[in-house]
């Protein structure tokens, strides 16, 4: 079995030899740029210690890890445009280094070389993974359909929201460890366990990115503070405050969120100063907290040596304790 740094390795090696060419530069520039960020490459981890788990060889999947990474990037790209984010991991988002068209074609071009990349699982599989991509980027697709109408949606409930995040950020990660166990030799039912801890996993992690986008310094997490607030984006943190607010505070939070007149730093800090009174933090730490224990027990269930998960669990136990 190979450690984390070795698979950190090759996931860098395979992702700058992802395959595009040299030309014409302004399709494949943009590409290379997102690709070089300096993201966390959770997809590509995931998938290969998925696959390392019933293998001790990793990289006849990396094809497939790459993938994952080309294909999430590829949803930043196009989600970077519909959101008008101005920066992603401290750099330019891809359409303002470039710009909107240059950004959506080049996202294009990433959707199409992941496919070609994740065609190279081995053949027996080659269907099943095939197959478990498309139904994952379809529902990427429609978890981020989802977000954009709850944006003039007047009633979202948490029910809704979970269900969107499920599909916008967490079957990717369950994606990838299904994509990875199976192309080494995982059986249907363990796959199936693998997903629905990486499932798990993703919905803790987007609760997370919630309260990072509220609380965490900007510059160590690459994005505007409380950019979230800013864009009156329904997320966890905003949709457990409506829920609890009292008969007094409700309309006026409500009128925050519908406003677009407010100084921006003045919004963030009255919407900052309800999370306070209400506790909301806490409460979405209870819920990441469960999600996750969620996501270990699936892992706990998979019939393969308890030695062989540790790295897996090292990973998982990481991407939950991100710095809040």
């Amino acid at each position: 079995m190979q450690d984390k740094n070795t698979i950190a390795q090759l996931i860098e090696e395979g992702i700058a030899n992802a395959g595009f060419p040299d030309t014409p530069a302004g399709l494949y520039d943009p590409a290379r740029y997102i690709l070089s960020g300096s993201g966390k490459r959770i997809r590509p981890m995931l998938t290969l210690m998925g696959a390392q788990l019933f293998d001790d060889r990793v990289e006849p999947y990396l094809p497939i890890a790459v993938a994952m990474e080309v294909f999430h990037n590829f949803t930043l790209v196009h989600d970077d445009i519909m959101d008008q984010a101005p920066v992603r991991r401290g750099k330019p988002t891809v359409h303002m280094q470039w710009d909107t068209t240059t950004a959506i074609l080049s996202g294009d071009v990433m959707l199409i070389q992941a496919y070609e990349l994740i065609s190279q699982a081995p053949a027996a599989v080659l269907p099943d993974i095939l197959g478990m991509f498309t139904q994952t980027a379809k529902e990427v697709c429609e978890g981020q359909q989802d977000d954009m109408e709850f944006e003039r949606r007047e009633m979202v409930g948490l029910d809704d929201y979970l269900q969107m995040i499920a599909k916008k950020t967490s079957v990717l990660l369950g994606c990838c460890l299904y994509c990875g166990s199976r192309a080494a030799g995982a059986s249907a039912s363990d796959a199936q366990l693998l997903y629905e801890a990486g499932l798990k996993l993703g919905i803790s992690f987007q609760i997370q990115d919630d309260i990072l986008d509220a609380y965490a310094d900007a510059a160590h997490f690459g994005k505007k503070s409380g950019g979230d607030i800013i864009q009156n984006k329904k997320t966890f943190l905003t949709l457990t405050l409506m829920a609890i607010a009292d008969e007094e505070d409700a309309p006026l939070i409500h009128q925050l969120f519908s406003t677009q007149s407010l100084p921006e730093a003045e919004k963030v800090s009255a919407v900052m100063t309800y999370y306070e009174k209400y506790d909301v933090r806490s409460i979405a730490d209870e819920f990441m907290a469960r999600y996750y224990e969620e996501a270990r027990v699936a892992l706990n269930l998979v019939q393969v040596p308890e030695a062989r998960k540790e790295a897996l669990r090292w990973l998982m136990e990481n991407v939950f304790s991100r710095e809040k």
